[in-house]
């Protein structure tokens, strides 16, 4: 989309900072620079201390990165907030374009990237998995072909939110199955979310990944919290 289509858009339909509620301009990201600025960023002895605590034993994921440290009622809640429920796709592909950059430092070799699923019947009260539009804007990026239909969550799981950390283990144990393991077999796999907490139900998708042929599995998101 070009500036004078831009312009015209934001005119009708004019567009709103998730984090401070600023009207933006039309040559602005979906999140001011002052709310971008102000988030807490993962740095590498948290990342490091972050996949030691949730990764590291099982050996199966093979590295691990988030960009920004999620906080409760701070600006990245609200940001991911408006991704999740209010169909602001458009901070899903900015976020994936983020996390694109940074990844290119890690020099992981990645074959495929993928979203972590949520159940049909969530998507179908929501209308879409927040994490496939952050998945687009990494691929778009990296030049790396993505799947946002590849691993099925095949039982409705309770929300996390409320659980304890063995309580999310045992919550989302089985939960995954690769719909095609011809697919992701002997293949290097990034697996997408928007916020890691525990790593529980990142690590079952990776189980399934792996059980299903696949190589290597890394793990990015948006925001870990602690």
């Amino acid at each position: 989309m070009n500036f004078s289509a831009n312009y015209i858009f934001d005119f009708f339909l004019p567009r709103f900072c998730p984090g401070c509620n600023k009207k933006l301009s039309s040559n602005e990201e979906p999140v001011c620079k002052e709310c971008l600025d102000s988030i807490l960023l993962a740095d590498e002895n948290l990342l490091r201390r972050e996949f030691n605590r949730k990764f590291s034993s099982t050996k199966i994921i093979n590295g691990f990165y988030s960009k920004y440290i999620f906080e409760t009622d701070k600006t990245l809640q609200n940001v991911i907030h408006s991704l999740k429920y209010n169909k602001q796709f458009r901070i899903g592909t900015f976020l994936g374009n983020i996390l694109a950059k940074e990844l290119i430092s890690e020099n992981w070799s990645i074959d495929m990237i993928l979203s972590v699923p949520i159940h049909h019947l969530k998507k179908t009260e929501r209308g879409y998995n927040q994490s496939d539009f952050i998945v687009k804007g990494i691929s778009k990026v990296l030049k790396i072909p993505y799947s946002t239909n590849s691993i099925k969550r095949t039982r409705y799981t309770e929300t996390q939110t409320a659980l304890k950390l063995q309580e999310r283990a045992k919550n989302v144990k089985n939960a995954f199955k690769v719909r095609n393991s011809k697919k992701v077999m002997n293949k290097n796999i990034l697996l997408v979310d928007d916020v890691i907490t525990t790593g529980a139900t990142t690590l079952e998708c990776a189980k399934a990944l792996v059980n299903s042929g696949a190589i290597s599995v890394y793990a990015c998101s948006v925001g870990i919290a602690e």
